[in-house]
């Protein structure tokens, strides 16, 4: 199991409107084709305008195939056409659990 989180930094006070717009209209589309969310937060304290999410998936392998799938999908292209003018920068991170972890639940 691996988990990618991804940071997007949105331009001054635009992280509301981004969140809205995931809301309506990205959120359904990824949950369908990525699967596992693990989390999805905006900053209040440090440095803000940034929306982290995570997603778990099998291997880089499950992750490669359902983000080909995701990058594929008509409406999810819709979507990123009015999405990324919100978008100052994006990171993304693949991290691993620490061998003594046991997650609780187990990707789709």
């Amino acid at each position: 199991m691996l988990v990618e989180q991804r940071t997007y930094t949105t331009h001054p006070g635009k992280w509301r409107d981004y969140l809205s717009l995931y809301e309506k209209e990205g959120m359904q589309i990824q949950l369908r084709i990525l699967g596992r969310m693990v989390g999805y937060y905006y900053t209040d304290i440090g440095e803000l305008n940034q929306i982290v999410h995570m997603w778990a998936y099998e291997d880089l392998a499950d992750r490669t195939h359902r983000r080909a799938e995701l990058g594929k999908d008509a409406n999810w292209q819709a979507y990123v056409v009015k999405m990324l003018p919100l978008l100052q920068s994006q990171t993304s991170k693949i991290m691993v659990p620490a061998p003594f972890f046991e997650p609780t639940w187990k990707p789709l």
